[in-house]
């Protein structure tokens, strides 16, 4: 039970729905929920707003001020736009990406977020579809672009998505910007100050444009493209768990030149449903992960990897002493990668002395001990 006080909240803010200016479907199922004799939907909807904060927005999808709809995302985006032109006040043309991933609503959401930038006179690049976040961020720098959106909820159930804002270095918005465009943001006070008529004339898309660059960019980062040729065959299990990795992680691989790329069929299905995982589709998770290990032992694969919905973080198995397919920790795998990338430019006569490592205060100290036996510095960043 909830107490009257919370109700008659909730039920005034919902009343601002029904008599605002929202679509028809949404105020019928705002109408279903005050009239339910079960108010939770309508407390959980109506008893905060959603809030934007340094991480953007990511909340579960419905109608209501604490749910992500066109109107939550709507008010984010023309907060942002509107910081966008007092920032950038002396630019002809402001600029900016729009990608998102395969959640269900991320192309409604997306699309909704391109017509109001545009709407507001800012050129947009919009992804033909869901693109991995990595590749939204390369795409503002690769453009010049001040600012993006990605429509994702990362690794998150279903039911959720999210949107991340970024600024012109490709990274999400930090001081000054975050603190800036959240003022922007809380300065809407109705659904009227929302533009969401767009200008397709300022709409562009992109795709596989965008797609090979990145792809051909990631290849000269190779260290050591001999290895590489003499691995050719490594038997590798992929799978993008229903996400955006289809689109580019196995195409990358290719390119590398590793031709025995392994595929776990059922999710290679992009959708927003993730049928074939329980809760969270996190391949960091072992449950996430059960299928591309079956896969890897039915072939008795050399390495097994998966990436989560939007691809912006993987999941790798190998085979331990004994013999048994073991998920390493994120510590580990980025332990291996921070050795290799570190042992192999030293290797390669690369390393000048302004080489440096940035890594989270929660991350393995084993990293400073690597980077103070090579020579290289390293600092500490609060996450």
């Amino acid at each position: 039970m909830f107490d009257k006080e919370l109700l008659q909240q909730v039920t005034a803010k919902a009343r601002q729905w029904l008599d605002g200016g929202y679509d028809a479907e949404t105020k019928a199922a705002v109408r279903a929920m005050m009239e339910a004799s079960d108010k939770t939907d309508l407390v959980e909807s109506f008893y905060k707003d959603l809030e934007f904060g340094t991480g953007g927005l990511r909340g579960i999808m419905g109608p209501g001020s604490n749910r992500m709809n066109i109107y939550t995302v709507g008010s984010a985006t023309q907060g942002l736009a509107n910081y966008l032109k007092a920032a950038f006040a002396d630019l002809e043309q402001i600029a900016v990406v729009v990608g998102h991933d395969v959640r269900n609503n991320s192309r409604l959401f997306a699309e909704t977020v391109a017509n109001i930038f545009s709407a507001n006179g800012i050129k947009v690049y919009l992804f033909e579809g869901p693109r991995p976040t990595p590749e939204v961020s390369y795409a503002i720098r690769l453009l010049g672009c001040q600012s993006g959106v990605n429509i994702t909820a990362s690794h998150n159930p279903k039911e959720y998505n999210g949107y991340k804002a970024y600024w012109a270095d490709g990274a999400q918005v930090v001081s000054p910007h975050d603190v800036n465009i959240i003022d922007h943001v809380n300065r809407i006070a109705d659904v009227s100050e929302i533009k969401f008529e767009g200008n397709p004339d300022l709409i562009e898309i992109i795709g596989e444009n965008i797609d090979s660059q990145y792809i051909e960019q990631i290849h000269e980062l190779s260290l050591s493209p001999e290895i590489d040729r003499r691995q050719h065959d490594l038997k590798i299990v992929y799978t993008p768990i229903h996400g955006v990795g289809r689109y580019i992680i196995p195409r990358s691989l290719e390119r590398w030149g590793f031709d025995n790329i392994i595929h776990v069929p059922e999710q290679d299905v992009m959708t927003g449903e993730f049928p074939t995982v329980d809760g969270k589709p996190n391949p960091e998770m072992p449950p996430t992960m059960r299928m591309a290990i079956e896969k890897a032992t039915e072939v008795q694969a050399d390495i097994a990897m998966a990436s989560d919905p939007d691809a912006d973080r993987i999941a790798v198995v190998i085979k331990n002493t004994k013999g048994e397919y073991a998920l390493l920790n994120g510590n580990q795998i980025q332990i291996i990668f921070h050795y290799y990338l570190m042992a192999r430019n030293k290797e390669l006569g690369r390393l000048t002395g302004n080489e440096y490592i940035v890594k989270t205060i929660v991350t393995s100290e084993l990293i400073a001990k690597m980077a103070k036996k090579l020579g290289i510095k390293m600092y500490d960043s609060r996450t």
